[in-house]
């Protein structure tokens, strides 16, 4: 199981976000991706997970994956639970009733978990997405910025599940402005943007 990037390159309206990007993540490994805002952080990880055309370059998975935004992507009619069930089935994951359950009480949930997400805190809404990671058996992260909005038990949380993710032979592409523990395996530094356009270095 891998995911290899091979000479990727993207561009956004007239200026070139990134090129000749090249780099390999293998199982039990993880990948911190850092830069500015503005540097391609989540086009980067649009591109490698096929949601946005590039304009060079090649994406190879060898496995399953899960992505997630730097946005929630809650339901506000849903409550925790069926958002949480949502979230999963959009990949064909059916969790028990036991075990979606447990993990809405893993990430603090259980006792708001029938109410509607629009009541929810931005906090608790993206807790929901750490008990999608607790359910889902993807072996391949990508995330966009999962600590947002979260407080310190919750990116205590997202590190235990990285922590498991990646001893259980999974790896991870997570771009996050945060120093978590487990430490990346190497780190990936988006340039500033304004040091890239077209035909520039």
């Amino acid at each position: 199981m891998s995911l290899e990037v091979r000479a990727l390159a993207c561009s956004r309206g007239q200026s070139t976000l990134f090129r000749d990007l090249s780099f390999r993540v293998d199982r039990g490994e993880w990948i911190a991706v850092r830069g500015p805002n503005g540097s391609g952080k989540t086009t980067l990880l649009r591109c490698v997970a096929g949601l946005t055309h590039v304009d060079a370059g090649s994406v190879a998975r060898s496995g399953d994956f899960l992505y997630a935004g730097h946005l929630p992507a809650i339901n506000d009619d849903l409550d925790a639970g069926e958002n949480l069930r949502s979230l999963l089935a959009l990949r064909g994951v059916e969790p028990t009733a036991d075990a979606l359950a447990g993990a809405l009480d893993r990430v603090g949930l259980a006792k708001r978990r029938m109410l509607p997400a629009r009541r929810l805190s931005a906090g608790q809404r993206r807790r929901i997405g750490l008990a999608r990671l607790a359910l889902d058996p993807a072996p391949i992260w990508i995330l966009d910025e999962p600590l947002t909005a979260l407080d310190a038990d919750g990116e205590a949380l997202f590190c235990a599940l990285l922590g498991a993710h990646v001893r259980g032979g999974g790896l991870a592409l997570v771009a996050t402005h945060h120093d978590l523990a487990p430490a990346p395996t190497r780190e990936l530094r988006m340039p500033a943007p304004e040091r890239l356009g077209r035909g520039g270095a």
